[in-house]
This record gives structure tokens, sequence and C-alpha cells, in this order.
């Protein structure tokens, strides 16, 4: 009597799982990443062709109606002059390695500028002037 193995293993792979797999996550990433705005503030900042690498911990952005907007969380908030310095010093505290990004439009006057940087100063801490990319 011959017995013979009914039971073949076949050894294809079937990609069906995974092409779904790579579907799903490209659909969260698309769907993920309209929600994430760094700047819910539309500013025509000047252009500079320096840029730079560090990271800010929060932003002071300064409207062409010279209306001050503090990052807070993530949202930009309304607030006046006068209290740009005690949200920083509650924010910030000392911590001596903390950037704050400035970003100002182009037609706001120096002195507006000027006078948060005067804030940084008085406080010790670093500031970066936001700039959009100079195009050729």
């Amino acid at each position: 009597m011959a017995l013979r193995k009914r039971n073949k293993v076949e050894s294809g792979f079937s990609m069906a799982s995974m092409t779904d797999l790579v579907f799903l996550l490209l659909i969260f990433f698309m769907i993920t990443s309209t929600v994430v705005s760094p700047n819910a503030l539309k500013l025509l900042l000047p252009q500079s062709s320096n840029q730079t690498n560090a990271k800010p911990l929060t932003t002071i952005s300064i409207t062409k109606e010279l209306q001050y907007y503090v990052n807070n969380n993530g949202k930009p908030v309304l607030v006046n002059f006068t209290e740009i310095e005690p949200y920083l010093r509650q924010t910030l505290g000392n911590q001596p390695e903390m950037y704050i990004s400035l970003h100002a439009e182009k037609s706001v006057p120096i002195e507006e500028v000027v006078r948060v940087m005067n804030i940084a100063k008085r406080n010790n801490y670093k500031m970066i002037l936001a700039t959009s990319p100079e195009r050729d």
C-alpha cells in the first residue's frame, strides 16, 4: 500500500493584508497632517537667506494691525502688550536655553519689534526673528 500525503505546503506569500495596512496608514497620516498647523496666523514675513534650526518653546506674533498673539499650546491667543512679559515669565521661568520665536509682518514698525525684544533682554531669554526663505 502506498500512502501519500494529501496536504501540500504552499510556499507563496499573500501581499493583500500588507497593502491594506499601507493604505490605512496612508489615510491616517493624511488626516492627521491636515489637523496640525504650526502657525494659524498668516503673516507676510520678511525674507532672509539665513535660517536657524533652533526649536522655539513659544512664539510671539505681531500683525500689521499691531495686535500681539502669544502661542498657547499650539493656538495663538490675542493679548495686550502689557500681558506678554507676565505670560513669558509664567511659561518659561528662568530656563536659560529656551528660545522665543518672534513673527512680525513686514509692515510692522521696527519700534514694536524692539519693544518685544527688550522684554526678552530684560528676562535673559533668547529670541529668534522669524523670516521666510529668500527667493531668487
